[in-house]
């Protein structure tokens, strides 16, 4: 499995205060996008797996929903986390 306990753990302590903060948009956001460079990966090599392509394209939406939600409450937290994560706007 890709996504172990420990490696979840370990984003949630980087991203959140601590591992037991597992329900702040932070963490969320950077749980989703470590899973979208998971799938990405795994699509470059399986091009007609259209299953992953569907939950790919449902968590980018996750995602953006979370940062649209942070954007709209706390400008500097989206922007830290966007500076964090290196991601696009």
């Amino acid at each position: 499995m890709y996504l172990s306990p420990e490696i979840k753990k370990k984003i949630f302590k980087e991203h959140g205060e601590k591992e037991e903060n597992t329900g702040s948009p932070e963490s969320q956001i950077a749980l989703f996008t470590h899973r979208i460079t998971h799938l990405t990966e795994h699509l470059k090599q399986n091009k007609k797996d259209l299953n992953t392509r569907r939950s790919l394209v449902l968590l980018v939406n996750k995602r953006r929903k979370l940062l649209n939600y942070l954007k709209d409450n706390d400008i500097e937290r989206y922007r830290a986390i966007i500076k964090k994560l290196k991601l696009r706007k």
